[in-house]
């Protein structure tokens, strides 16, 4: 069994002690854990994010499979378990904390009073919209990262990072929306996904 020392060296030697550091005490909440979340907690367990809270209220589909970070053996399975057990694989010592429940405008308050970075990775515009507004109202001093634009496949330098407000970004390409025949697939979600954890690791190191 590799210990946890020795997972944090491997860290450290990789980043440097300093951000690695920073990268350790990092609170970062994932709501949503599709081709989005899923992908953006990867990322995020992969570089030594110290806490991630995972929330989803849905269960694995075989049709998920074609975007999102879980197998077959996962079909059936709460979003929520089957992803903290692939996170424990990559790193045993991760701090992860999950919530299987639909985001709400009566839990939003509590669900997220805990971490400082909040990350949208919804599917569903309504859900997108009453989770960003929500933060914005509760807690306007966290910093949020939400998406919108990633459906289809094509020119990936469409898919950019933008600041909206202080605290409030947006990646994606803010236009392409899932029908027929452009759907959601695996290589234009990653890319947005990407984008989304990319932001997040910036911010923990550059605003600690």
């Amino acid at each position: 069994m590799v210990t946890e020392t020795e997972i944090r060296q491997a860290l450290i030697w990789r980043h440097s002690e300093k951000i690695q550091k920073k990268l350790d005490k990092a609170r970062v909440a994932i709501a949503g854990l599709g081709g989005l979340g899923s992908n953006v907690a990867f990322a995020l367990a992969r570089i030594g994010v110290g806490h991630l809270h995972l929330i989803d209220f849905d269960q694995v589909d075989i049709t998920n499979l074609n975007r999102q970070q879980y197998f077959i053996k996962h079909v059936g399975m709460y979003k929520t378990e089957a992803l903290a057990q692939e996170l424990k694989e990559i790193n045993p010592y991760l701090h992860v904390v999950t919530d299987c429940v639909r985001v709400s405008e009566e839990n939003l308050e509590r669900l997220f009073a805990e971490e400082q970075i909040i990350c949208e990775a919804f599917d569903v515009p309504e859900a997108k919209a009453l989770l960003v507004n929500g933060i914005m109202e509760k807690y306007p001093d966290k910093i949020l990262v939400a998406a919108s634009g990633m459906a289809g496949y094509g020119n990936s330098n469409e898919i950019k990072t933008r600041k909206i407000t202080e605290h409030f970004y947006l990646c994606g390409d803010e236009h392409t929306e899932p029908k027929a025949g452009m759907g959601l697939m695996a290589p234009r979600v990653g890319i947005c996904a990407a984008h989304e954890a990319n932001l997040i690791t910036e911010l923990i190191i550059n605003n600690n």
